[in-house]
């Protein structure tokens, strides 16, 4: 557990293990401790997980929160760790940071991994859901949606359970609802064809209301490798831990690191 000053606010970060770095990004209200699992990798490569302005152990941020000033925090959490590059690897809105930052940083990523993420949202369905979550932000009912998303992690899990809710509901609820707003209307789609990076495409395959946006990116990205995880929903880092930290790992060492 550590902490610096990043770009104007105090972060909190986890930093384990030597050699390639794989940065983790989480979507809003949850945490880095939703990558708890994820942090075996250690053994192979250098894990960075972090948590967000306004979230968690982080402070709060007095600047909107958008994809391109979590992506300068990553630059400059980078530069404090002394890492040149490193592979970023998000989890749902998380993975349009990744893209965001592919398109942005090139020269400092080496490839991206996404989990159940998406360039843009085109859905109704995935419209309302995360508009719920920006209004019950709004209305200082963040807790209600650290309950149901830590509940829906964690499953049946209680001691993990009581760890990310404890962790979630600690979300400064404006920069939930700034970090929902922007991921709402957020779309990159038309410059996907611009990321040269490899880029891992991991979707749950009973996760149905992602599955287009998997085909997506899969069309769109250059490099690209889209693998769905068997009997698996949306919660890809904590139902599938397994699966997911050996496709990482072979997506690395695949792509010569």
């Amino acid at each position: 557990m550590s902490h610096a000053y990043i770009n104007g606010y105090q972060m909190h970060y986890e930093d384990c293990g030597k050699g390639t770095a794989v940065i983790f990004i989480h979507p809003p209200v949850l945490t880095s401790i939703t990558f708890q699992y994820q942090m075996k990798l250690s053994a192979d490569f250098r894990i960075i997980s972090f948590d967000i302005r306004g979230h968690g152990q982080s402070g709060p941020s007095k600047e909107e929160i958008t994809y391109p000033l979590i992506a300068r925090d990553i630059r400059q959490l980078m530069d404090h760790l002394k890492i040149e590059k490193a592979f970023l690897c998000g989890y749902s809105t998380g993975g349009a940071v990744v893209l965001d930052f592919l398109l942005n940083c090139p020269d400092r990523a080496l490839g991206g991994i996404v989990i159940g993420g998406m360039s843009e949202v085109n859905d109704k369905k995935l419209r309302n859901k995360i508009s719920r979550g920006r209004f019950l932000s709004r209305i200082g009912a963040v807790g209600i949606v650290a309950l149901s998303t830590a509940w829906g992690q964690a499953k049946p899990k209680l001691s993990f359970f009581r760890s990310l809710f404890n962790d979630a509901k600690k979300v400064n609820a404006k920069n939930a609802e700034q970090y929902y707003q922007y991921s709402l209307h957020y779309n990159c789609t038309a410059q996907l064809g611009n990321i040269l990076q490899p880029v891992l495409l991991v979707y749950g395959e009973k996760d149905t209301l992602f599955h287009t946006y998997a085909k997506l990116l899969k069309e769109r990205l250059p490099k690209s490798e889209l693998v769905f995880i068997k009997n698996t929903k949306h919660q890809i880092p904590t139902k599938a831990p397994g699966f997911l930290n050996e496709l990482i790992k072979q997506f690395i060492h695949h792509c010569g690191h």
